[in-house]
Parts: structure tokens; C-alpha cells; sequence
């Protein structure tokens, strides 16, 4: 008797598997008819728990504002916290400002600096991942928790492996992410040889929005805005 209604159970799984193809597919299929009328952007993550009074918001603002004035859009995570700055920054320059949200349980609400035709709702992260990965011209990495760190590495690996064009990472705070830099230097590159050497250019680590903007430009100067696959 277990086993048979241990086979309906399974089997009512697989069918709700089955449907939920189609809701991931418009999530496809509405979030690239959106990102593909926005232009060259770059993406800007960080702790949607940073205060407006916290350095980092601020220097999020900063850095937004900076690259805006110099033709970039911005996107973010939609949120709170160094997602707000982001697009808050954007706002006040006049530029695009696009919001990827996640529906969650704690932290998440759309922030007031969103353009109200570039907010964008998902329910799966690996979507709304892909969002970032395929419309952003670099990413801005800002300090932050799990989340952050998740979008760094994802971004980090895809251009590693070759799956996606390279674009630039640029990690901000020297006090914030020496200590990871560090770690993958000595442990995972030096003792365990996990990682080539050449794979850490990839990654730039910086403090202002003048050196955000430089590595951007420099590498514009060379290579062609697009989506990277």
C-alpha cells in the first residue's frame, strides 16, 4: 500500500515537473524581449542589507552615476540595500536603470529607482542569472553575502570555461576582498593548483569609481558592446 502511494506521489511530481517547463520558459522568453532593448549595461551587486548611510551604499551611488554618465546602463538585483544605490545612482544621472527581482521570503522588495519598463519579476534564480550573464558588459561587485558571492564566482566560471564572452569583473574594496583574493593565490592556485595563473587576471580589485570606469573603457576601447552568448 507505501509503494503505491509512494508511485502516485512520484508521479504527481514529474507531472508538475513537466508543467513547470512553460513558466520557465516565459520567464525566458519575457525577460529577453526586455534586456534586449536596453543597451550596454553593466551590473552592480552587492548586500541587499547595506544602509544609505553605510560608505559602500554610497560609493555604489557613486560608481552608478559615474558609468551612467559615460553611456552605460545599470542593472542590479532590484532590492534594497547596494542594489538600491545602484539604481539609484542611474536615476539621478538620467540613465537606464534595470531591475532583475526575485521573489523571496525576506530582504526582497523592488527599490523606487527602477525605470518602470526595465523592472523585471522572476521565481527562478538560474533565469534571472542568466539575465546578468547575457546583458551586462561587466560586473561591479560590491561587498556583500551569499548572494554576491554566488554572482561573482558564476561569472568568474562561465568566462574561465569559455561558455561566455569575457567581460570585465571588477571587485570593489581592497578591505572587503583582499582576503578572498588572497586564499585563491595561496590555497587553491599555489597548494592544490586547482586554478591557472592567467585565470586571476580576470579580476580586478579596486577602491574608486574612477578605476571602475577606466577598466571598463579600457576594455570597450578594444572589444565591441553585446550580449555575451
Amino acid at each position: 500500500m507505501r509503494t503505491e502511494t509512494n508511485n502516485k506521489n512520484w508521479n504527481a511530481v514529474k507531472t508538475n515537473d513537466s508543467w513547470a517547463i512553460f513558466k520557465i520558459m516565459g520567464e525566458f522568453v519575457n525577460g529577453y524581449e526586455k534586456m534586449s532593448k536596453i543597451g550596454p549595461c553593466v551590473s552592480i551587486f552587492g548586500s541587499a542589507r547595506t544602509k544609505p548611510d553605510h560608505k559602500y551604499y554610497k560609493l555604489a551611488e557613486n560608481i552608478a552615476k559615474k558609468i551612467t554618465e559615460h553611456g552605460y546602463g545599470v542593472i542590479t538585483g532590484g532590492g534594497p540595500g547596494i542594489m538600491e544605490a545602484g539604481n539609484k545612482g542611474a536615476h539621478l544621472a538620467g540613465g537606464t536603470s534595470v531591475g532583475l527581482n526575485i521573489t523571496l521570503p525576506f530582504e526582497q522588495h523592488d527599490n523606487p529607482y527602477i525605470d518602470g519598463d526595465k523592472s523585471i519579476d522572476f521565481d527562478y534564480f538560474f533565469v534571472r542569472k542568466v539575465m546578468f550573464v547575457k546583458y551586462s558588459q561587466g560586473f561591479v561587485v560590491m561587498p556583500g553575502g551569499m548572494g554576491t558571492l554566488d554572482e561573482f564566482f558564476e561569472a568568474f566560471t562561465l568566462i574561465q570555461t569559455h561558455k561566455i564572452d569575457k567581460f570585465p569583473i571588477i571587485l570593489v574594496s581592497t578591505d572587503f576582498w583582499s582576503g578572498l583574493i588572497e586564499w585563491i593565490k595561496k590555497t587553491v592556485l599555489e597548494e592544490n593548483n586547482n586554478v591557472s595563473p592567467g585565470d586571476l587576471d580576470l579580476i580586478h580589485l579596486v577602491d574608486t569609481e574612477d578605476e571602475v570606469l577606466a577598466i571598463l573603457d579600457d576594455f570597450y576601447n578594444k572589444f565591441d558592446h553585446s550580449p555575451n552568448f
